[in-house]
């Protein structure tokens, strides 16, 4: 039972295995079947036991994951969950059609060709195939390196409530997403050939422009600046939208706008979600785990590898705000 599972900071290093892989394995879920505890997973059921509180009016203060030597590893994972929280909150998730684990620094991706002939063009009989070719790339694709270092001594922060600390990690994490986010966006620009408006000034038109250029897949989201989100929600054709029932703004076309300061003023990014971009993940959030356990909570470092692969073509286009 989970009241009986041994905590210990080794749980953190097993090869090929995360800490809540290790809980799980110690403490099964599937066994809580049927039982008030089984819509906990592993890591829930030993706050649980610790009878520490991480939300709510009676949430505890950090101090309490300190209060035995066993509790206090459950620390590391809270920290981790909380960043990964605020990454799943950001925009990245928005923009990528798949996500893949990678154990390694680069990553060999693949590109599409396809040849001479239309999907619509009807095959004689005996005639061959038009082809669609997957290869590898010749060039790895990178897994750059992401973090953030955190520094609070363990006086600062054991007295602060549980939930308000949670909050800061999960900007950092959705911080830290946006900076991937970034990269992804980087990627996908230097893909394709932008398209430029005919003014200075972005109209609707341009935005039609944009639409226009995907013909084999949907237009789902439109990335760009706050400054250019706050231009098109005061276009004419805007006047009468409304936040969709997810809170969403979409163009009349059905476009989700997303803002992300990772883009200039000058420059849009159409894309069909499920087939224009594919994060490759070197790591999880990583953390230094032992640091934390021992209390030294002066300086929490918190990382991840991220890399971006462009998949489809014709899945992402890019509008250019021509400048003179």
């Amino acid at each position: 039972m989970y009241d009986q599972v041994i905590l210990e900071k080794g749980m953190y290093h097993l090869a090929n295995h995360s800490f809540s892989e290790a809980l799980e394995a110690a403490d099964p879920s599937e066994q809580y079947a049927g039982t008030p505890l089984e819509s906990l997973d592993a890591f829930e059921r030993q706050l649980k036991r610790f009878d520490i509180r991480t939300e709510g009016k009676n949430c505890d203060r950090v101090e309490k994951f300190f209060s035995t030597t066993q509790s206090a590893v459950l620390f590391p994972e809270f920290v981790r969950r909380a960043v990964k929280k605020g990454m799943e909150e950001s925009i990245l998730p928005e923009l990528t059609a798949a996500s893949a684990q990678v154990n390694a620094t680069s990553a060999k991706g693949f590109v599409v060709n396809e040849s001479a002939g239309d999907y619509s063009t009807a095959v004689s009989e005996g005639a061959a195939l038009t082809a669609t070719t997957i290869r590898e790339t010749v060039n790895p694709i990178p897994l750059n390196k992401f973090g953030r270092l955190i520094t609070a001594s363990y006086e600062t922060v054991r007295t602060q409530r549980i939930d308000i600390f949670a909050v800061m990690l999960r900007a950092v994490g959705k911080k830290l997403a946006a900076a991937i986010a970034g990269n992804a966006l980087g990627t996908l620009t230097s893909s394709v050939t932008p398209v430029q408006t005919a003014t200075t000034t972005l109209t609707y038109a341009d935005l039609t422009t944009l639409y226009a250029q995907f013909t084999d897949y949907e237009l789902t989201t439109v990335v760009a600046s706050p400054a250019v989100i706050g231009t098109i929600l005061a276009m004419q054709q805007m006047a009468e939208r409304t936040l969709d029932a997810n809170g969403n703004v979409r163009l009349p076309f059905g476009a989700k706008l997303i803002a992300s300061s990772a883009l200039n003023d000058k420059t849009l990014v159409g894309i069909s979600r499920d087939f224009a971009v594919a994060c490759l993940m070197g790591t999880d959030v990583l953390l230094e785990s032992d640091r934390l356990i021992d209390c030294q909570l002066d300086r929490i470092a918190v990382s991840v590898r991220a890399g971006f692969q462009p998949l489809m073509s014709g899945a992402a286009a890019v509008l250019a705000v021509k400048t003179s």
